[in-house]
């Protein structure tokens, strides 16, 4: 229950989509947290919804894929105190891996929310990284 004048946590989500040859797809967000920054498709968990099926709705309104979730990757605690330019916010978002099921083609489906989507070597990824990509990259390299 939320305490008056203090905000509750929020539920994000996240996918880190990987092809056959290994290239993952990536984001540039254009609205804050993280505004220019690159990361995961995903997004907030709708009431009542479950997590599996935001994953795969937010990947669907970002990118255009249709994805398979293998597995849990991480959960991303993003706690971000205020500053001048955005208010304070706290989400935890489980990252799934996922592989397209159909076409790999990325799409700029949300050019409001997003300025690129673009596939990446894991050995030649965009900066500045979001810190949910940074977490679930660290995660991947674990497994």
């Amino acid at each position: 229950m939320a305490r008056e004048g203090v905000a509750d946590a929020r539920v994000g989500c996240g996918a880190l989509v990987r092809r056959g040859d290994g290239r993952i797809v990536l984001v540039c967000r254009r609205r804050p947290p993280e505004a220019g920054h690159w990361g995961l498709p995903g997004g907030k968990v709708e009431w009542m919804e479950t997590v599996e099926h935001a994953v795969r709705r937010e990947v669907a309104e970002e990118t255009g894929l249709v994805v398979r979730l293998s597995r849990l990757l991480c959960v991303v605690n993003h706690i971000t105190p205020a500053t001048a330019r955005e208010d304070a916010s706290h989400w935890v978002a489980p990252v799934y891996l996922a592989t397209p099921i159909t076409s790999a083609r990325a799409l700029l489906c949300e050019p409001d929310a997003l300025s690129a989507v673009r596939w990446f070597a894991l050995d030649d990824l965009p900066t500045p990284l979001t810190l949910a990509t940074q977490v679930a990259l660290r995660a991947l390299a674990e497994t």
